[in-house]
């Protein structure tokens, strides 16, 4: 497992690359719901000189610089998410809202191959997404167009959602 810092214009992220895959992409302090908070503690102070070698990790931060510099990526490193079949349907979901572009939550569950799926339900998946950005949940708005529920916190998707905008 290896564990590396961004420096994002919205503050640090914690990346984590395991198996070959992104397992964790979450600004630092905040944490997925249901995840305990010892996650982060090992993430040492001085990680901005953190030496990675894994590709995994170089094409997570090259995704991230071209993201942050208002390109849509197009690509996107490997992920493996952990999470409940329910919740990785989900995520997988989310994957498809393509860059520039939101969904509802009752959009999301009314492609869900579950019949009477609530929106309510989608949400509490959505809000444990443990990749940020690389699964985009910051897409996701309320049925009234509203900008709702990111972990992360509601000025930093309005901040994304107008980067991609911007760009289109």
């Amino acid at each position: 497992m290896e564990r590396a810092v961004y420096h994002s214009p919205l503050g640090d992220m914690v990346i984590t690359v395991d198996g070959g895959a992104v397992t964790r992409a979450c600004f630092d302090g905040n944490i997925p719901a249901g995840d305990n908070n010892h996650y982060f503690s090992d993430v040492a102070a001085g990680a901005d000189d953190y030496h990675y070698s894994d590709s995994v990790m170089l094409s997570a931060f090259r995704w991230l610089e071209d993201y942050f510099a208002g390109i849509d990526p197009g690509y996107c490193p490997p992920l493996e998410p952990e999470g409940t079949a329910f919740q990785k349907e989900i995520w997988q979901l989310l994957k498809r809202v393509e860059y520039g572009h939101t969904v509802t939550y009752k959009q999301l569950a009314a492609q869900c191959n579950r019949p009477g799926m609530s929106a309510q339900a989608v949400g509490q998946a959505v809000s444990r997404n443990p990749i940020l950005l690389f699964i985009p949940c910051h897409r996701v708005i309320a049925s009234t167009g509203r900008l709702t529920g990111y972990s992360a916190g509601l000025w930093r998707k309005e901040y994304l959602l107008g980067l991609e905008r911007k760009r289109l």
